[in-house]
């Protein structure tokens, strides 16, 4: 991919069993429900991942094409039971725009 302003190129250097990797799980709370409206579409990946490499995993998994790409990483969060107090695991959160005709809700939603 190009970069029109800076003129450099991103290349992904993976294959798609290694990019197939990046992607854990879909997220799907009222939030991400609602997000799916303006073809947006939330994922859990792995902390290592960039954006080049989620939008080819994404592209590579789904054959659709990806307009953009945020992500971010979900701090940890105190959770306690009984008197024993710890955290919940940290993960980094990919929010992915795709293009106009493109659509997951086929897939993640297939009776509707």
């Amino acid at each position: 991919m190009a970069n029109s302003r800076y003129g450099k190129t991103t290349k992904v250097r993976k294959s798609t069993a290694e990019l197939a990797d990046l992607v854990i799980r879909p997220i799907v709370t009222e939030k991400a429900t609602y997000m799916m409206e303006d073809n947006k579409f939330v994922f859990e990946v792995v902390k290592p991942a960039t954006k080049p490499e989620i939008r080819a995993a994404i592209e590579s998994l789904f054959d659709v094409k990806v307009v953009k790409v945020n992500t971010m990483n979900q701090p940890r969060k105190k959770r306690r039971v009984g008197q024993s107090i710890g955290y919940k695991p940290q993960y980094k959160k990919a929010i992915v725009t795709l293009a106009e005709g493109d659509s997951l809700q086929s897939i993640f939603f297939p009776e509707l």
